[in-house]
């Protein structure tokens, strides 16, 4: 009879960190491209670079022996989260620094916890409906809204972690045995395509009206950034598969670490207090929500504790 391998955590948490650097750098590359061309036309050319990188993979692993299992109404709902955090987390990308919109953004896990209670009735108790409630106060710090500084994008943030936990909720209800890079190809497709149908909408988009002649350094940093977005989706992969989930998934916040140092050092941001301590409150309960489910998943049943 067949065993699972042991968990091999230094693999797990290695793979983790080398993930959020695979996105960070993604978000880096395409920062620096957004200056210089409209958001349709910076989704398009990275997407497809992406997706022919990704069907590649899927034609060599096998993946597309499974094609017939895409048709599934949970990897709809999935690509129109993918959709709708993609547009909105990069327009914000675009308009505000790297470290504020890697740092609201962290409180996806905690709108994920949230979504699963509500709409899929898992148990989710009053400590970790509490740890949610301030991780979305830090949120309101950072954001600061009525404030002077305030900044609408930040708000384009919130709207993509609601797409987020969407995608993330959908996920969790694929078929086991649908390639996880399938998965991924019909998402990078989508994306493609959607930069594509921005094209006529640009000037309400973005700074350009109309998409802008490419350059070897624009495609450069392109290409870059769908090479850095596909070593993320490869790693987190690896990280989940070898790791012990409680122990590796709080690895993903070193991204908050990356996006400051990155911010301060290649575009000349300068966090404030305020986001530095809203970042703390929002990792924190993070943290605290990781923990508890730890907590309640090792209790045995018939003692466990209230969530």
């Amino acid at each position: 009879m067949s065993t699972s391998p042991p968990p091999n955590n230094a693999l797990g948490v290695l793979a983790m960190n080398l993930a959020m650097a695979g996105f960070i750098f993604n978000d880096s590359f395409v920062k620096a491209a957004s200056a210089f061309m409209p958001l349709g036309q910076l989704m398009f050319v990275r997407g497809a670079i992406a997706s022919v990188m990704i069907l590649a993979i899927c034609w060599w692993t096998g993946a597309f022996q499974k094609i017939g299992l895409l048709r599934n109404r949970m990897l709809a709902w999935r690509v129109v989260g993918e959709w709708g955090a993609t547009m909105f987390y990069l327009t914000a990308l675009m308009h505000l620094p790297i470290g504020n919109v890697t740092a609201i953004f962290q409180v996806s896990p905690l709108a994920v916890t949230a979504g699963a209670a509500i709409f899929l009735g898992e148990r989710v108790g009053w400590r970790r409906w509490t740890a949610i409630t301030v991780g979305f106060l830090g949120v309101l710090l950072i954001v600061r809204p009525g404030f002077a500084g305030f900044n609408q994008y930040a708000v384009f943030v919130l709207i993509s972690v609601f797409f987020v936990a969407l995608r993330d909720l959908s996920t969790a209800r694929l078929p086991r045995d649908m390639p996880t890079f399938l998965v991924t190809a019909v998402t990078a497709v989508m994306i493609t395509l959607t930069g594509l149908a921005l094209r006529p909408f640009e000037g309400s988009l973005s700074h350009f009206d109309t998409w802008q002649p490419m350059t070897w350094s624009l495609f450069g940093l392109l290409t870059g950034a769908a090479v850095f977005l596909l070593v993320g989706y490869i790693f987190i992969i690896v990280a989940m598969r070898h790791g012990e989930m409680s122990l590796v998934a709080p690895f993903r916040y070193v991204i908050l670490v990356y996006a400051i140092l990155i911010g301060y050092f290649v575009f000349g941001d300068v966090p404030d207090a305020y986001m530095l301590v809203g970042s703390v409150i929002v990792v924190g309960s993070g943290l605290y929500t990781l923990w508890r489910e730890r907590v309640v998943k090792a209790a045995p049943r018939e003692a466990a504790p209230l969530p």
